[in-house]
């Protein structure tokens, strides 16, 4: 059920969820502020995204802390991490697989992607390649053996079968209005590892529910992992948050601001001289 179909006002509870794999920029700045701006009256609160084990670092997660303070914002204590709530979402993802929606999938990226070209099938989006359920087609005892055997595998989560339990779902954007979800766009998603027992779609929804998020603010890349993250909460009996996917902050040749492409850091801008009024102004921010 929305939180806002029990007829009660009430401020709302924002977050901004960064991962400490790298410095923040501008458009990190922008995210933040946007999201501490959608707050008002109401809580802020700060995530830090870490399961990428390989990735995160604990300099770039105190930088997080250092970069959003010289910004101006405050956050409510404690922040959550997510690599200590590993617990949580073991607990659901066991629930899950005790309901039988999910499979364990032994396939190489390579592979899958090698079967999606001969079945003539186009990736969807930038990054994502439909599953084509190699894997849930395996018999019981071929599947065990592989299990026995110690091979990696990842846990997906059946759509299908999901989709049959929970029926017709819609959520709420602020900017588009209501929307239909249809998870199936993605496919059977990962939600699991062998050695990491959750994912970001996973990790993401059950957080927000835990941390008492009334409106999710994000970039609008993330708009389409919206409708997979209202399958997980239909299935997983959570709260559903209002979402106001905000544009993107771009660079002089019309991409995206990322990390992967070394766009100017805020801590680079204060070594310049910039003040933090005005790395809030480029940022769009001038109040």
């Amino acid at each position: 059920m929305s939180l806002y179909a029990k007829g009660q006002p009430f401020a709302e509870t924002t977050r901004f969820a960064p991962s400490p794999t790298g410095r923040l920029h501008l458009g990190h700045a922008y995210a933040a502020l946007y999201a501490r701006r959608a707050a008002a009256g109401g809580r802020f609160l700060l995530r830090i995204e870490d399961i990428d084990r390989g990735r995160s670092r604990p300099e770039f997660e105190q930088a997080i802390y250092d970069d959003l303070a010289w910004l101006g914002l405050d956050w409510e204590k404690p922040v959550r991490r997510q690599s200590e709530h590993m617990d949580d979402y073991g607990a659901a993802l066991d629930g899950l697989e005790a309901r039988g929606l999910l499979y364990p999938c032994f396939c190489s990226r390579a592979k899958i992607a090698a079967e999606v070209a001969r079945a003539g099938a186009a990736p969807q989006g930038e990054a994502v390649t439909i599953y084509p359920g190699t894997c849930k087609r395996l018999s019981p005892d071929a599947r065990a053996e592989r299990l026995a055997s110690g091979a990696a595998y990842a846990l997906r989560l059946d759509v299908a079968r999901a989709r049959a339990e929970t029926g017709p779902l819609t959520w709420r954007d602020r900017g588009r209005g209501e929307q239909r979800a249809t998870p199936e766009m993605f496919g059977d998603v990962v939600l699991a590892r062998k050695d990491l027992r959750t994912s970001y779609h996973l990790a993401v929804a059950l957080d927000d529910h835990l941390q008492g998020v009334t409106l999710v603010t994000r970039g609008e890349d993330l708009f389409e992992a919206t409708h997979v993250h209202r399958l997980l909460q239909a299935l997983l009996g959570l709260e559903v948050p209002d979402y106001a996917h905000h544009a993107l902050l771009l660079d002089a040749s019309g991409r995206r601001l990322a990390k992967r492409d070394r766009a100017a850091t805020i801590q680079s801008l204060r070594e310049a001289g910039r003040s933090a009024a005005e790395v809030r102004a480029l940022a769009g921010f001038t109040n």
